[in-house]
């Protein structure tokens, strides 16, 4: 790995457990960021990160090359073109601008210049206003995030209400993982609330434990990361 990048082989297993870190200031200040993942400039390379806006924190108005993901995991996001509670979800694309603020503050898990390309669509939706959907897996439910021809990636929510139950997960283009509540654990380690895992092409995943979690779930990215 380069010096400017953190997390950024792709070729193996990476796990980070983001309750074991410190949290550290944005050039802004008032803006509270963990670094997961980073490859490239400080301020402008491909990010992954959890970004804690306190009470009454903004950000200048930007736009995103090569987009932006959002799930709000506490409090209210908001910008000049909404307010987006806890358990909204972002996908901002390449020419979208805002300037961001939060007046109560608010927590987030937040991925930056990883959706090349100007014709994805926008989204923003509440997943909180959809139903789960039962999967062909044993105690498993999921939500669609963002799929959409013809790009690779393709985001989900999944909840496993016993994890042991859940059987071997295969994938083959690689996948993130991204803990929302609770925790599960395999032969490598446990993965406890907001613990964020990436697994290269061809990985198998055997998860353990019983009892529920909820997970974002990120397949087909590989595509558009860079290599450090």
């Amino acid at each position: 790995m380069t010096a400017s990048a953190l997390n950024g082989d792709l070729d193996h297993r990476v796990a980070a457990d983001s309750s074991a870190q410190d949290w550290e200031e944005s050039p802004g200040g008032e803006v509270l960021r963990k670094r997961l993942h980073r490859v490239g400039p400080a301020e402008s390379g491909q990010v992954t990160s959890i970004v804690r806006y306190q009470p009454g924190s903004q950000f200048p108005a930007h736009a995103h090359p090569e987009g932006e993901e959002i799930l709000v995991l506490e409090g209210v996001f908001s910008d000049e073109h909404g307010d987006w509670p806890a358990g909204s979800y972002l996908l901002n694309p390449e020419g979208f601008s805002h300037g961001p603020f939060s007046k109560d503050g608010c927590l987030l898990f937040v991925k930056l210049r990883q959706f090349p390309g100007d014709t994805r669509n926008h989204i923003a939706l509440d997943t909180n206003e959809s139903e789960w959907r039962s999967s062909v897996r044993p105690g498993v439910s999921w939500k669609k995030l963002y799929a959409q021809k013809p790009f690779n990636d393709h985001m989900r929510l999944e909840r496993w209400s016993t994890p042991e139950n859940v059987g071997v997960l295969n994938f083959p283009q690689g996948a993130e993982l991204f803990v929302l509540d609770g925790e599960f654990a395999d032969d490598h380690g446990t993965y406890p609330r907001h613990c964020w895992l990436r697994l290269p092409p061809g990985s198998s995943l055997s998860p353990q434990g019983n009892s529920p979690c909820e997970l974002y779930i990120k397949e087909g990215g590989f595509s558009y990361l860079r290599e450090a």
